[in-house]
């Protein structure tokens, strides 16, 4: 799967599961339009987050913030040249 094929206007929506067994994608969700990603840290205290934020500035090569919805199971990320 290519991440880069759902980034829209340097934005990418995502679905995130904490306490998973490992960091990964995991799909498409067609219906909602966003990423299925699962993240081994907990959801407590930003480390979920910042789990985030690390995972896709590693896999993009490029740097990653978060938009929209730091409390929230779905975000808006930034992608930043």
């Amino acid at each position: 799967m290519n991440v880069k094929d759902y980034i829209a206007n340097s934005k990418l929506r995502i679905r995130v599961t904490p306490n998973s067994n490992k960091t990964e994608i995991k799909g498409y969700d067609k219906e909602r339009k966003v990423l299925l990603v699962c993240v081994a840290a907990p959801a407590d205290k930003n480390k979920a987050n910042l789990e985030v934020i690390k995972f896709f500035s590693k896999l993009l090569k490029k740097k990653v913030e978060i938009k929209t919805g730091l409390k929230n199971r779905e975000k808006i990320l930034l992608i930043n040249d």
